[in-house]
């Protein structure tokens, strides 16, 4: 239980709700018993009137009894209809506060952790696979909510008409309320131990269940893949093979599931017959009466499920601290990457959807745009591999400097470390002369326009993804998959503008949907190219101070490219710009020009100087010209 403590702040925000449905609770039995003392008055009543009238056979006051006995039966009736629908009124209540707050916190947990989520660092994800990070914000959750709703409300249940029922059978009769008693410790007794291989079971298909599905995400995503190697049928035994593992374990399961029932009844009947059997004698002795018999087994019945759950509540509460305690183990991970003042967090109300309300960065407000490293080195923790080595260079606001070199020489690293992915093990990062450390991230790249080395587009709009790039993009709508709806911010044109600078607008308006054409699954819609200039109009519709581009031309071709820079040379004009390839035609025109190798600088200078040095340089640029040369 210590592992669900996390949750008692939850249980604080909701504690009206909470204590209201606890009370629900208590009205909802208390009317539930009250039916079991009707039916025990009842049936007395009619038996004394019935014996009254077998004595006054032959009198026409006969006729009179029978209708008082009718009369006072339909009474009866109509006051445990009432009770009925009181208990009902009530059970409704309690199961709208109690289940519905279980939901309101799964919600707020769910939050938690995805906002903890986006705030870990890239070394987090390094770490652990994608499927187990949806697992525990889906099904640990889920199994956490089991326990929030359903297994408190049974327990307060369990608590409430327990004491109720127990003193009120006591207070008839002790010697039957102990014989009635005894079958049901092992009824729990008995759903416990089902309810354990159930749980065991239902674990087992759940994890094949997961294996199935991650294999057929895997044969859909790469799907290319898969039938360019000409591997469908290999891949269809496999997953047969899969389904019938499955199907093993599902039967396991259902074999267990066809126990739980015809033994919860076994043990109600067996309690049943001690009402009736102890009953009857002591009718017979004269303790009690015949309607005291049919009270006490509506008692029982009242008792059954309760009972009855304790096994399977015990159960709901264990799985329930497991699945919380690996939420809290990634909840207790601090982020590598942090704040150094404080800002607002993603998704907080008080965060408006410009980016004003941020601090200053470095307290001195919007930058310049002027970056450096200073003997900055870099060890990534995980791998232990050295990508930068005493790197140190200075780009001045509106300059351009390009880097280049072979693949692994740490080109993607240094634009990390400019938007804080990671930080430098040794040396410094600066911007306009301030430790990178000192900024605010959310206001640092909010001021970065950044294109990745391995492009992600969204299952949305091409127009989406473009304006994605804008401050403050919209939250797209559930279930709103037919157009693609451009925010007020920037509008269309913006959108338009930045296509136009990718070099890509021509591109899209020759899809029939233009700019609302839906793309697939990590932009499968698109080519490789495409995705590229999609990627590079997301970074500059932002207009940002400083524009990071890691590799972003290796998917087109040469003349594409050659478009592409006169566009982007016009849209870096008064911006620092990083632009990172392996290709001398990319970073040719840059102002100055490094040149790493494995972790160092090789050359620097500009794109004329480096060639009359005859190094490193010029032999990528013979290299790639030769390549040119044979296309």
């Amino acid at each position: 239980m210590k592992s669900l403590k996390h949750l008692n702040k939850y249980f604080f925000k909701y504690r009206y709700r909470l204590l209201f449905g606890t009370l629900c609770v208590i009205a909802s039995n208390l009317f539930g018993i009250y039916p079991a003392q009707v039916v025990r008055h009842g049936i007395d009543l009619i038996i004394e009137t019935v014996k009254v009238g077998r004595l006054m056979d032959g009198f026409d006051s006969k006729v009179s009894v029978e209708k008082t006995l009718a009369f006072n039966a339909f009474l009866f009736l109509l006051f445990i209809i009432a009770l009925a629908v009181i208990k009902g009124v009530f059970t409704f209540l309690m199961r709208q506060t109690i289940i519905i707050a279980s939901r309101l916190i799964e919600y707020d947990l769910k939050n938690e952790i995805f906002e903890h989520y986006q705030d870990l660092s890239l070394s987090f994800y390094r770490r652990n696979n994608t499927g187990d990070l949806m697992n525990r914000i889906s099904e640990d959750v889920t199994r956490v909510r089991m326990y929030l709703g359903p297994a408190i409300m049974y327990t307060i249940n369990l608590v409430v008409l327990f004491v109720l029922v127990i003193v009120t059978m006591f207070n008839v009769n002790a010697k039957l309320t102990i014989y009635v008693l005894l079958p049901l410790p092992l009824l729990s007794l008995a759903i416990y131990l089902v309810s354990d291989k159930m749980n065991r079971f239902s674990d087992s298909v759940q994890a094949q269940q997961s294996r199935l599905s991650t294999f057929v995400q895997e044969a859909f995503s790469g799907i290319r893949v898969l039938k360019s190697f000409v591997k469908e049928d290999q891949r269809g035994k496999e997953f047969a093979q899969e389904s019938e593992h499955y199907k093993n374990k599902s039967m396991e399961l259902v074999k267990v599931n066809a126990l739980f029932f015809p033994l919860i009844m076994m043990l109600v009947g067996v309690s049943t017959i001690l009402v009736i059997w102890i009953g009857g004698q002591e009718v017979i002795a004269g303790t009690i009466t015949m309607g005291n018999i049919a009270e006490f087994i509506i008692y029982v019945n009242l008792l059954t499920w309760p009972i009855a759950s304790i096994g399977w509540v015990t159960s709901l509460v264990q799985r329930a601290a497991a699945s919380q305690e690996r939420i809290n183990e990634f909840l207790r991970i601090t982020p590598d990457i942090s704040d150094s003042s404080p800002t607002p967090r993603r998704g907080d109300k008080a965060m408006n959807s410009d980016m004003s309300q941020l601090p200053p960065l470095g307290g001195g407000g919007a930058i310049n745009g002027r970056v450096e490293f200073r003997d900055v080195s870099f060890l990534y923790p995980d791998s232990g591999v050295r990508a930068l080595d005493h790197v140190s260079f200075i780009v001045e606001p509106g300059k351009s400097l390009a880097v280049l070199g072979k693949t692994g020489a740490g080109k993607s690293t240094l634009a990390s470390l400019i938007v804080r992915m990671y930080d430098a093990t040794g040396g410094k990062v600066l911007i306009d002369d301030k430790e990178i450390q000192t900024f605010p991230l959310a206001a640092l790249r909010s001021n970065i326009g950044y294109v990745p080395q391995d492009v992600f587009l969204f299952s949305d709009s091409i127009a989406n993804n473009i304006a994605f790039g804008l401050t403050a993009p919209p939250t797209p709508q559930r279930g709103d998959q037919s157009t693609g709806q451009l925010p007020p911010l920037g509008g269309r044109g913006a959108v338009e503008q930045a296509a136009k600078d990718a070099v890509i607008y021509d591109n899209i308006m020759e899809f029939p949907k233009g700019f609302d054409t839906m793309l697939g699954e990590r932009g499968i819609t698109l080519s490789g190219g495409q995705k590229q200039r999609v990627s590079i109009a997301r970074a500059i519709i932002r207009n940002p101070k400083i524009l990071l581009f890691d590799d972003c031309l290796s998917a087109v071709d040469t003349h594409t490219e050659e478009q592409i820079l006169h566009n982007l040379f016009r849209v870096m004009k008064d911006r620092t710009s990083l632009i990172i390839s392996h290709r001398v035609s990319t970073v040719k025109h840059a102002d100055y020009i490094i040149v790493l190798d494995n972790g160092k600088i090789a050359e620097q200078g500009t794109h004329e100087s480096l060639l009359g040095t005859r190094g490193l340089y010029l032999e990528l640029y013979e290299k790639q010209l030769l390549e040119e040369e044979v296309k």
